[in-house]
């Protein structure tokens, strides 16, 4: 895969200008930090060589002076708010990461509750993190909140939190999705700090969009088609540019609250110590591009998907049409089309000549290697082998598993375990071939490329099983879909 992005001049260069911007504020400094800290594979996509643990690895470099503050709605513990990506509740997912952050070595200070009024959801998970040995703190509902100013910056507003007793340097602020108070639990903290004697500080850590990439760059566009569902709009940061004659881009939510957090700072510090959203911001990413093109390639492939994945969320009944308005725009404005995913037009063309679900590859050569649905695999699972074969150097006529191998399984599926569909899905697939590696020097030849499939293009005329969804999401590869399933008769193969 070409890269474009920097990804250890990014480590280094985050960290220190995360130390001085601690520095800045008396040594206590507040990161509200935003999106995945673990496993930010968007990032990933549209910024080729950016690790998706980068983030992490960045704040491992700080982490003798940094602990970490989990924030949670308590409406959303009320509602059972689920992620989507990984099927867990806030609370769950809450806790999954205060352990992995403690594994590798993160100092997990507190959690606490935002947004709380009594509701019995809160009450029982701040028991059990209790029980868990996790210090749990209440921040309240604040009528008028965010703009009656008066009343948040006083006894009534931040005033009635609790005081989060942290010890480090750089308190990093985070959550499990978006929506739960990582800001609030900022400026109610520095409120706290401040009638203490201390002058903390506050700062946002948020990937995209980067502030010093053009307005419409790909990579710009690319995160609204991201937070299509959520409408955040991309723009000009009109205080930046007032104040320094500079143009950079912010997001519509952070620059529509910006007064409101202007006069809520100069009424805890007594003045503001930021002119502008972008002030606020420590992200140097932009800083790490040193193949502009590539990016901005990557970028625009990554719009296509996000317009595919947004088409079949429609068709399970979990996406608005608006977001699809939305992201048909963002496609115009990058002057992309569907044409310009190869695997697309490659997929559908093998449909048309065999009359039955198709899928294609696109290898790290620009090769595109398709599959057909036969009686004995799916088309995931033929277009898989497929392209190990040709990754491997091993010829096409050759059988990495044999048919004879195959049948037993099948009849496993159907006479034993209930399932509908004889045709091995990909994990099938693949177990069978580490069977056959055991013996068949070919076959082991094919497993030992699996890794060279990371990064590469796929696509399906039909909708995927989740089994087949989730093998090419371990591999690393970019899978879209056409919106439809497969009704049709499966024919012989032949």
């Amino acid at each position: 895969m070409n890269i474009g992005f920097d990804n250890q001049k990014y480590l280094q260069t985050q960290s220190e200008h995360i130390r001085k911007r601690i520095g800045m504020f008396g040594n206590k400094l507040y990161l509200e930090f935003g999106g995945k800290l673990f496993d930010d594979y968007h990032a990933s996509r549209v910024l080729p060589g950016f690790e998706p643990d980068s983030k992490l690895k960045m704040l491992l470099q700080l982490k003798d002076q940094a602990e970490i503050v989990l924030a949670i709605s308590a409406g959303f513990l009320e509602t059972n708010k689920t992620r989507r990506d990984s099927g867990l509740t806030y609370d769950l997912e809450a806790i999954r990461l205060a352990e992995s952050f403690q594994k590798i070595g993160l100092m997990v200070g507190s959690m606490v509750i935002t947004q709380y009024s009594g509701q019995p959801a809160a009450d029982l998970f701040k028991k059990k993190l209790e029980n868990l040995g996790i210090r749990c703190y209440l921040h309240y509902m604040i009528e008028g909140y965010p703009t009656n100013v008066d009343k948040i910056v006083s006894e009534e507003g931040y005033g009635k939190n609790e005081y989060i007793e942290t010890t480090r340097p750089l308190v990093v602020v985070t959550a499990p999705g978006p929506g739960s108070g990582k800001m609030a639990t900022c400026l109610s903290q520095l409120y706290h700090e401040h009638k203490r004697g201390i002058n903390a500080g506050y700062a946002k850590f948020e990937t995209f969009p980067i502030w010093n990439l053009p307005l419409k760059h790909p990579v710009n566009l690319a995160y609204e088609a991201a937070t299509a569902d959520l409408n955040d709009v991309n723009m000009i940061d009109p205080f930046h540019l007032d104040t320094y004659g500079i143009t950079t881009v912010n997001y519509n939510r952070d620059v529509e609250i910006f007064p409101v957090l202007s006069a809520i700072f100069e009424q805890i510090l007594g003045e503001c110590p930021y002119k502008s959203p972008t002030d606020m911001g420590v992200n140097l990413a932009g800083n790490c591009i040193f193949d502009d093109e590539i990016c901005r390639e990557a970028s625009k492939q990554e719009i296509i998907r996000r317009y595919y994945n947004c088409l079949c969320d429609l068709k399970r009944g979990n996406s608005v049409q608006s977001a699809l308005y939305k992201l048909e725009l963002l496609m115009k404005q990058a002057g992309i089309t569907v044409d310009d995913r190869k695997v697309i037009s490659a997929a559908m063309e093998r449909e048309k000549l065999t009359d039955a679900p198709a899928l294609a590859i696109e290898l790290p050569d620009s090769t595109l290697v398709t599959g057909k649905t036969s009686t004995l695999l799916g088309a995931a699972s033929a277009c898989l082998l497929n392209s190990l074969k040709i990754l491997a150097g091993i010829d096409h006529e050759i059988h990495l598993v044999s048919p004879e191998a195959i049948r037993p399984i099948q009849s496993l599926k159907t006479e034993y375990l209930g399932s509908a569909n004889p045709r091995l899905h990909t994990d099938e697939i693949l177990i069978a071939l580490s069977i056959s590696a055991a013996t068949d020097p070919n076959a082991s030849r094919a497993l030992a490329a699996l890794p060279l499939l990371k990064g590469c293009e796929v696509h399906s005329t039909v909708l995927l099983s989740s089994v087949d969804e989730g093998i090419f999401k371990k591999l690393g590869m970019h899978l879209t879909c056409e919106p439809k399933t497969d009704v049709k008769k499966i024919p012989d193969a032949g």
